[in-house]
């Protein structure tokens, strides 16, 4: 879905003033996110879009990583040396944290919720005493998509020196084009961001856009109502084409269509203009693929396409 209104017009209004820079280090934005969080605002850091902050935080943190897999690609290519939890297909990818396992000498221990590419959520109670157990890990919970589903962990982080939150606009709210990402951080780390990083992060439309749309948020809830339900009606037509669909809070989820192969599928779509993401994972097999709502109409186009080919 396009940005809202409101935001492309305040990008608009903006563009003759772009001879001048935002003001240092987005303020108005942090200022903005800080209260809606109520947390302080010296622990916002905002960056063009939420990879390059991960990308930073990997750099300083990333030696020892513990994934839960399937996860977001770029973590695996980003870290050091990592290993990992697998989410089984069989218990729809949930994992109970009282029972996560960390390998010693961890650095870095990633939690994505909602987690990509499967959407579901995770139980985040048993993370104050997971903080308190490992002191020398930190522990990064990677919300990108938690105005989807999900409980936001946010508010822990000025109680605990351990825990570190990314976000992003690009998702619910439309924003992807404009890159705007923050993160929630340790005051220490906070600063470090911040005191190494471009003084002014966006590009004045981005930030206006970000201020416009976060001030618009029972818009977004209503499309985020929209786009599940878009979600859920998809899936349930996957399932009356054999293709084994996995419980999501979000708009993507993930599919079985084994014993096809999900990256032939996926090719064939592809000639007809229609996009979806093989896995191409080993562990869970050759026909995983994650699949993105679109408008009922492409859905349409989409359904009728793969029951043909199939």
């Amino acid at each position: 879905m396009p940005p809202l209104d409101e935001a492309i017009s305040a990008a608009q209004s903006v563009l003759a003033q772009s001879n001048y820079y935002t003001e240092p280090y987005s303020e108005p934005l942090r200022r903005l996110i800080a209260r809606r969080l109520d947390i302080p605002e010296r622990l916002i850091h905002i960056n063009a879009g939420s990879e390059l902050i991960l990308r930073q935080l990997f750099n300083r943190l990333g030696n020892r990583v513990h994934l839960l897999t399937p996860t977001y690609p770029l973590f695996p290519e980003i870290a050091r040396n990592h290993t990992q939890t697998e989410l089984l297909p069989e218990r729809d990818f949930a994992c109970d944290l009282n029972e996560l396992q960390i390998p010693g000498k961890t650095t870095l221990l990633v939690i994505v919720n909602p987690n990509n590419p499967n959407g579901g959520t995770f139980d985040m109670r048993p993370l104050p005493d997971l903080l308190r157990r490992h002191p020398q890990t930190c522990f990064l919970v990677d919300e990108a998509f938690i105005d989807l589903g999900g409980e936001s962990v946010s508010r822990l982080v000025p109680r605990h020196a351990n825990l570190l939150v990314t976000r992003t606009l690009s998702k619910a709210h439309s924003l992807a084009g404009f890159r705007v990402g923050y993160a929630i951080l340790p005051e220490r780390l906070a600063d470090d961001l911040n005191m190494n990083n471009d003084v002014y992060p966006l590009a004045r439309p981005s930030q206006v856009a970000a201020l416009v749309t976060l001030q618009q948020e029972d818009k977004i809830r209503e499309r985020v109502l929209k786009l599940r339900s878009w979600a859920e009606d998809l899936a349930r037509q996957i399932w009356t084409l054999g293709g084994r669909t996995h419980p999501s809070a979000t708009y993507f989820f993930v599919a079985d269509f084994a014993p096809h192969n999900a990256a032939e599928l996926a090719a064939c779509l592809q000639k007809r203009n229609i996009l979806v993401k093989p896995l191409n994972d080993p562990r869970l097999g050759a026909g995983y693929m994650r699949i993105t709502t679109a408008l009922p109409e492409d859905n349409a186009r989409f359904i009728a396409a793969l029951k043909e080919i199939l």
